[in-house]
């Protein structure tokens, strides 16, 4: 089946405010370009030089959001163009995206990440961590980085409950950061959860972007 039949498909399943970050990473630019011919303009990579080369090379309305673990070294690089930086797992990654913005004369809308999968190896901020980023000064002081929202991974189970669970969790805390730290800003409304595996259950939860590659693209290349 073709990508543009895939993507159709897909989202097709998606409710009415949830978009699609058509996850490209490792995909060669004829795929991207495939999927842009058919409408889709947000795709997601998590590799600094790989996604300044698709940058480079691809159309310029394209939304590029960075869905990985961004280093604070290569934070420049993607810095000019970035459309959504997903993984803002610091306070340190959030004032070197601040500052790399500002000399560039722009805004770059971000995502907290929230760490609620069991795996250690995922990255992200325990609930206290992420409060405390956002009483701090330097957040309060941050003028050219927005923060629109949250981000999660859940576990990767079989265990649908403990992702509901997971799912849920990160859905309350968004709700109650909206209420309170962000009532005034109409900017807060994005959550992004759901990958190929779980999209279904982080949509039913209220999740406004998932992030998925393999349904539309088909399996990865081996990097």
């Amino acid at each position: 089946m073709s990508i543009a039949r895939n993507l159709e498909q897909f989202i097709g399943q998606l409710p009415q405010g949830t978009r699609l970050v058509a996850v490209s990473k490792t995909h060669p630019e004829q795929d991207i370009l495939e999927a842009y011919a058919a409408g889709q303009r947000i795709f997601g990579e998590n590799r600094v030089q790989e996604l300044v080369a698709k940058h480079q090379a691809l159309p310029k309305d394209i939304e590029w959001h960075f869905i990985g673990h961004l280093q604070k070294n290569k934070a420049k690089h993607i810095a000019p163009f970035v459309a959504m930086v997903h993984a803002v797992d610091s306070l340190e990654l959030l004032a070197v995206l601040d500052q790399q913005a500002r000399r560039h004369g722009r805004v770059i809308p971000c995502l907290l990440q929230l760490h609620v999968a069991q795996e250690q190896t995922k990255h992200g901020m325990a609930w206290h961590e992420l409060l405390s980023l956002l009483d701090s000064p330097a957040f309060r002081q941050a003028e050219n980085v927005r923060v629109d929202g949250l981000m999660a991974m859940a576990t990767f189970s079989d265990d649908q409950d403990q992702v509901c669970r997971e799912f849920a969790y990160v859905a309350e805390r968004f709700a109650e950061l909206r209420q309170g730290f962000f009532a005034d800003k109409p900017h807060f409304r994005e959550l992004s959860m759901g990958m190929s595996g779980d999209w279904p259950l982080a949509v039913g939860l209220g999740s406004t972007l998932v992030r998925v590659g393999s349904a539309i693209f088909g399996q990865r290349e081996l990097a």
